[in-house]
């Protein structure tokens, strides 16, 4: 097995690198940007429109997009690289990264070239801003009960119903609404999905804001809200077929977090501070514990290689998806409870210090870290996906 890039692939890498280091504001940086992905304020999330805008003025967003719809139609091994560089930049999430990463590739594949034209180049440019109406009270691992109604009137519907954790509604132009059109179907298959304008006459946003004194989610509720028929997305009472693409994508992305650079940290914290008046690194416990985590993500590292491969031969998506999803949120708690043990009462306190100068970043994964194992799929869901698919386990 060949783990080395071809010529053109490092030149990309290096062409990619050398802009960023020119281009991405100092501010804008984050040591860990998964803690601030959907911006904390209004003032940040348009810093980094322009500077989605930026990027896109230079050919670096939707690089694996079809160059009509205004990507590059790079490969799957720039996209790699490109993720590679951009974490390691500590650039910021892009705030049109829902629309980028779900939306749009559901787009491509789903949508009339009516609405491809629509939205795709306002995806990239971060002129439409998305968030994702999936879940809802009662209907979040087991999506499929969703209750939320659209009904039919001629040239349009009516929209009546609720969603939950709706990641960066209160910032989004357009939602993504997954909408019960067939009460009398099975319920995968009375499901439509839509695409509406978040300023639409009877959406209200109602903020939910987290441990870590962070809005990110939110709760939206629809009344009387009319949506004309040509933004069905997909056939109608297809929608679950039309989420299914949506979701693969998600979990992809949620799989693919690398946890190399936490762990790296940890272990020079680990060789600063000091447990029973000796550095941590000395406790052979310690030690185990930071080089398991390190074992661990080498594993996510492989794994990811393998998806890639079955990627590149043209094969069908093989179950390392969930494994990726399952493994990867379950070692981020796994970090969140070492980092716990190590900095001691230091890890509750959100702000730097001499001792823990990224105390932030810690306070925020002690905090936040359970939610990656709910969002893109339980890992209950993805265990009996495993269970099922993977290993032909009789169903529960």
């Amino acid at each position: 097995m060949d783990f080395e890039f071809a010529a053109e692939h490092e030149s990309f890498r290096k062409e990619f690198r050398d802009w960023l280091a020119t281009n991405l504001p100092p501010e804008l940086c984050l040591d860990d940007a998964s803690d601030d992905r959907v911006a904390s304020d209004r003032e940040t999330f348009e810093r980094r429109r322009v500077w989605q805008q930026a990027m896109h003025a230079a050919g670096w967003v939707g690089i694996t997009w079809p160059k009509e719809y205004g990507g590059r139609d790079a490969g799957l091994i720039e996209r790699v690289i490109w993720d590679e560089e951009y974490t390691a930049a500590r650039a910021p999430v892009l705030p049109g990264n829902m629309g980028l990463n779900l939306v749009g590739p559901t787009l491509i594949h789903w949508g009339t070239e009516e609405q491809k034209r629509r939205h795709l180049p306002a995806i990239l440019n971060a002129d439409e801003i998305w968030c994702q109406g999936f879940s809802e009270p009662g209907a979040g691992s087991d999506l499929a009960s969703l209750r939320t109604r659209a009904v039919d009137q001629g040239d349009h519907f009516v929209v009546n119903g609720q969603k939950v954790w709706t990641s960066g509604a209160h910032f989004a132009h357009w939602i993504i609404l997954l909408v019960r059109t067939s009460p009398d179907a099975p319920k995968h298959e009375g499901i439509s999905c839509l695409l509406v304008p978040m300023t639409t006459a009877g959406i209200s946003v109602r903020p939910l804001v987290l441990m870590t004194g962070h809005h990110h989610f939110n709760e939206v509720f629809f009344t009387d809200v009319p949506v004309p028929k040509a933004n069905l997305l997909g056939p109608i009472n297809q929608g679950w077929k039309v989420s299914t693409t949506t979701l693969m994508y998600e979990r992809h992305s949620a799989g693919g977090r690398s946890h190399t650079a936490q762990i790296a940290r940890l272990i020079a914290l680990a060789r600063q501070v000091a447990i029973d008046g000796r550095p941590a690194w000395e406790h052979p416990g310690i030690r185990q514990r930071l080089a398991q985590l390190a074992i661990d993500s080498e594993a996510l590292k492989y794994t990811r290689l393998r998806s890639l491969t079955r990627q590149l031969r043209g094969e069908p998506p093989g179950p390392e998806g969930s494994v990726l999803k399952l493994s990867g949120s379950e070692l981020g708690v796994r970090i969140a409870d070492v980092a716990g043990e190590l900095l001691g009462m230091h890890v509750l306190v959100n702000e730097a210090s001499v001792a823990v100068p990224d105390a932030p970043r810690w306070f925020n994964r002690v905090l936040a870290a359970r939610q990656y194992t709910i969002s893109a799929g339980t890992s209950e869901i993805q265990r009996n996906i495993i269970a099922e698919r993977v290993l032909g386990l009789p169903r529960g």
